[in-house]
């Protein structure tokens, strides 16, 4: 699914609708067939191609700053853990310990393995020998997607291409 302007909605998770959602949009007139698959759905009186991709004919706004998510805070450390460089098993940890006041931010989060968010605990980085790779900030949108074109999803139909990374050489 893509905005007014022709971009997703959102590239992580990629803005995906089912093909009874985008069948329903296109009868309510809330968006415009981009481009349709070979397959059709067939009713007793209509028949047509499914939607493949459909922009909304209503622009919505993106938000200006990404949301504080689990896998936001994944995706900002490219799902890897902050300490040793291991990509499995990720949890969250507070580089400040919550038991220490730390709180629950970008700038005091990181992506860590099981194994070296329990061997660090609720000691401070120096304390646990443990500096993370990158020190926590908030990241912006722009530095989502640009993690974001690392780990693209498991599939991708040809027809969403041309309207996945177009805007790349737009950003800084």
């Amino acid at each position: 699914m893509l905005n007014a302007d022709y971009r997703p909605l959102s590239y992580y998770p990629l803005s995906l609708w089912g093909w009874q959602d985008a069948i329903k949009a296109v009868f309510l007139d809330r968006v415009n067939i981009v481009s349709e698959y070979d397959k059709t759905v067939k009713s007793p009186t209509y028949e047509m191609r499914l939607p493949s991709v459909v922009s909304l004919k209503s622009y919505v706004r993106p938000a200006r700053h990404p949301a504080f998510t689990r896998f936001n805070v994944f995706l900002r450390d490219r799902f890897t853990c902050q300490y040793c460089g291991a990509q499995h098993d990720l949890t969250f940890d507070h580089v400040i310990p919550r038991s220490k006041g730390g709180a629950t931010t970008w700038e005091n989060v990181v992506a860590a393995c099981s194994p070296c968010n329990l061997r660090k605990g609720d000691r401070l980085p120096f304390e646990a020998h443990m500096i993370p790779a990158q020190p926590p900030f908030q990241p912006s949108v722009a530095d989502l997607h640009r993690n974001g074109r690392l780990f693209p999803p498991n599939y991708l139909h040809d027809s969403w291409l041309d309207y996945l990374y177009w805007d790349s050489v737009l950003e800084p």
